[in-house]
């Protein structure tokens, strides 16, 4: 049976950043792996999920599975409300989807940012609409969806301010809180680490084989 999984990658990124992911779990799963690169600065969050439709759209498939890595995991749940929330709308390959240190609630660190002179342009488009305002998402079951946070406390973030709470050092591990999420699970690991930790490799490829993270995590 043939698989696929797509990484959507973060903020300021461009996908090559996970690729030591995508060749564990090329590995892991016996399956091709891609990434969808987007203008995160340059677009916004509705144009770019729109983008992500039509890439998932192209790809021919038996099996279809999502990998976001932090903003990423945005632009994914906003392509299932583009879809009016029905996951035969995105492919008619069936599929899981596993977020990493996406700040699905909001991110105090971009709103500390973005009260920064030339913040919000930093910040860019796709930051601005996903991550400035406090958000209350549920995840409606439409695939099995997994959720990995870090709480190394490791990571750029800290550069704007103390964080309290657990942390991957950008991300609270109470931002990638998901309500109606298959499972969640925290691993040692900071922000950056988290598309380059072996131990986040095996529990994404563990998830997206079984619908379960490994145990112990």
């Amino acid at each position: 049976m043939d698989a696929v999984v797509v990484y959507v990658h973060g903020l300021w990124l461009t996908g090559s950043e996970g690729l030591l992911l995508r060749r564990r779990l090329s590995r892991q799963l016996d399956c091709d792996t891609r990434a969808f690169p987007y203008p995160s600065v340059n677009s916004n969050l509705i144009d770019n999920a729109a983008a992500l439709e039509r890439y998932l759209a192209a790809i021919r498939t038996d099996t279809l599975h999502l990998v976001a890595h932090s903003l990423g995991g945005l632009v994914i749940l906003t392509l299932f409300d583009l879809l009016g929330r029905a996951a035969s709308g995105l492919s008619p390959a069936p599929g899981r989807v596993v977020l990493l240190g996406s700040p699905v609630r909001g991110s105090l660190s971009a709103q500390r940012l973005a009260r920064l002179p030339f913040g919000r342009r930093i910040l860019g488009k796709t930051a601005a609409d996903g991550l400035l305002a406090p958000r209350t998402p549920r995840w409606e079951g439409m695939r099995e969806l997994g959720v990995i946070a870090g709480d190394s406390g490791v990571g750029l973030g800290r550069l704007l301010g103390r964080m309290d709470e657990p942390n991957d050092g950008t991300v609270l591990v109470a931002e990638t809180d998901l309500p109606g999420a298959t499972q969640q699970v925290t691993l040692r690991t900071g922000h950056s680490g988290l598309v380059l930790s072996g131990a986040v490799a095996r529990q994404t490829a563990a998830f997206l084989r079984e619908g379960r993270f490994a145990r112990p995590p």
